[in-house]
């Protein structure tokens, strides 16, 4: 059995999963300071995705250890060579929990706009460095023939990752946007609705200049192409699907168009690089693989025994919740102050 495939996949499937799931919150996020009017709709806002945020950024870190342990040369190379990036993201991320959980500890404004600030920015730069990582990935990196990244941070931020990253924020703005169209009502489903039908085009516009340099600056395209069925194909006509639906107002298929938006876009970048991790730039030898990258049968066939009775555990509780949680949220069912 190829160990080594399956664990692709699923790190792959993890990391789909968190961008889907973790995008829509980012996106509420980064939306916050400008879809409310007063504190009573940032309440109401951070109320759609309470319940979740948090279970959300499992994905992530399961993502992360399996990678840890599956393929520790690809975890190695990854996070040494954007260990700055990457270490920015994790102190976003502290100070966006940091946000979440003490910003309704007192009343007093600036104390909550404080807050509000940390939640902002914990959820764009996050989203925003996700974009350019994997857009560096996907370009390719300056990679030895010991496995160790030879660039700097200069090599890393580069104007086509930069853009990458704008992408992924725009993105998950309006995936953000069209789930709280979902959860909220009156003024903010509206506010809501209507951001998500004016930001569709140039975000459209944006991702296909992404998409068209991509062609020239990566090999995603080699092998796949714009042939019915592709992933890149498929990509394009749910992003499409997802604009229609939010001219018919269907709001519940357009953030499902949306989420496969993101998954089929996904999908592109790891049936691309497949079977390599981090394609090198300076010569394709020294790329890291699926194979030279992993760690060994013994250890991949336990994690795989682990994983077959876990992963849908994890699953099932996590589809709970969102079922329990499913309902709108009112201004009414936040509790008055005095």
């Amino acid at each position: 059995m190829d160990f080594q495939l399956i664990w692709f996949i699923l790190i792959a499937i993890l990391f789909i999963g968190y961008f889907i799931l973790e995008g829509f919150d980012f996106g509420v996020g980064i939306l916050m300071p400008f879809i409310s009017k007063d504190d009573t709709d940032r309440r109401v806002v951070l109320n759609t995705i309470g319940p979740f945020w948090d279970a959300n950024e499992v994905w992530l870190i399961t993502a992360g250890g399996a990678m840890f342990a599956a393929f520790p040369h690809w975890y190695a190379t990854l996070f040494s060579g954007f260990y700055i990036p990457l270490f920015l993201m994790l102190l976003a991320l502290i100070l966006r929990a940091v946000g979440f959980e003490f910003r309704s500890k007192k009343k007093e404004v600036w104390w909550r706009r404080t807050f509000d600030q940390f939640i902002f920015w914990g959820s764009l730069i996050p989203a925003l460095l996700w974009g350019v990582a994997f857009t560096n990935i996907v370009q390719g990196l300056p990679i030895g023939s010991d496995m160790n990244f030879t660039g700097n941070l200069l090599h890393i931020l580069n104007p086509y990752a930069l853009l990458g990253g704008v992408v992924v924020v725009f993105l998950f703005v309006l995936h953000g946007a069209l789930f709280l169209s979902l959860r909220t009502t009156d003024g903010l489903k509206q506010r809501a609705e209507n951001i998500a039908r004016v930001l569709w085009v140039p975000i459209a516009a944006v991702t296909a200049i992404f998409a068209i340099m991509g062609y020239w600056n990566t090999m995603l395209f080699e092998g796949l192409g714009l042939v019915p069925g592709t992933f890149p194909t498929l990509a394009i006509l749910s992003f499409i699907a997802c604009f229609i639906f939010i001219r018919m107002k269907m709001q519940g298929y357009a953030f499902a168009a949306m989420a496969a938006t993101i998954l089929l876009g996904a999908s592109v970048v790891f049936y691309g690089l497949f079977p390599n991790v981090m394609p090198s730039s300076l010569d394709p030898a020294y790329s890291l693989t699926v194979y030279n990258a992993s760690s060994s049968q013994m250890t991949l066939r336990i994690m795989s025994i682990v994983a077959l009775f876990f992963v849908p555990v994890v699953l099932a509780y996590q589809g709970w919740s969102y079922y329990v949680f499913s309902k709108r949220i009112t201004r009414d069912a936040i509790p008055r102050e005095d």
